[in-house]
């Protein structure tokens, strides 16, 4: 079943739209990974990128990310409406990744908080603790988590737990 089905946008779709930098430039440090599908007029992502990486031919296009501009700093993710923008870090190594996510719930996120881990279809992954938080200013947050690396590609959510 496809995405347009189901709702859930999987690995193999990114790749088969060309929106995933390969594991060679995902191992070298953080980098973004749009994962909006739709054609609709939306280009908050192509003006919030201080690099120029993320680019549209028209503003009803799906954002293109060019990998060798990006550098990973999630001001996009702090931008997009849609919430459909992570940082994904393989360099960390030990089996371990960063994944940086959209988040707009409370209670409000801060480090060293506990959060569950939340994968593409909603369901829990697991647990994690919050090393960083960048708040925009409308409040969105981008959130990131130390995962798996098996999972640095699944978790695309979070729910704050706490000190729990």
């Amino acid at each position: 079943m496809s995405f347009e089905t189901t709702g859930i946008i999987r690995v193999e779709d990114l790749r088969k739209l060309g929106l995933m930098p390969s594991e060679a430039r995902m191992r070298k440090g953080p980098v973004v990974i749009v994962e909006c599908v739709q054609r609709i007029p939306c280009d908050a992502c192509v003006f919030a990128c201080p690099f120029g990486a993320i680019v549209k031919e028209n503003i009803n296009d799906i954002p293109k990310v060019d990998f060798n501009k990006c550098i990973g700093c999630g001001a996009c993710v702090l931008r997009c409406p849609g919430l459909a923008i992570f940082v994904v870090d393989l360099s960390v190594g030990n089996g371990k990744a960063l994944v940086t996510v959209p988040y707009e719930m409370l209670p409000r996120p801060r480090v060293g908080l506990r959060a569950e881990l939340l994968g593409r279809d909603g369901s829990s992954l697991g647990y994690s603790r919050i090393v960083k938080v960048v708040e925009s200013k409308d409040k969105t947050y981008a959130v990131t988590v130390e995962v798996d690396e098996k999972l640095a590609m699944e978790v695309r959510g979070i729910r704050v737990m706490g000190d729990v």
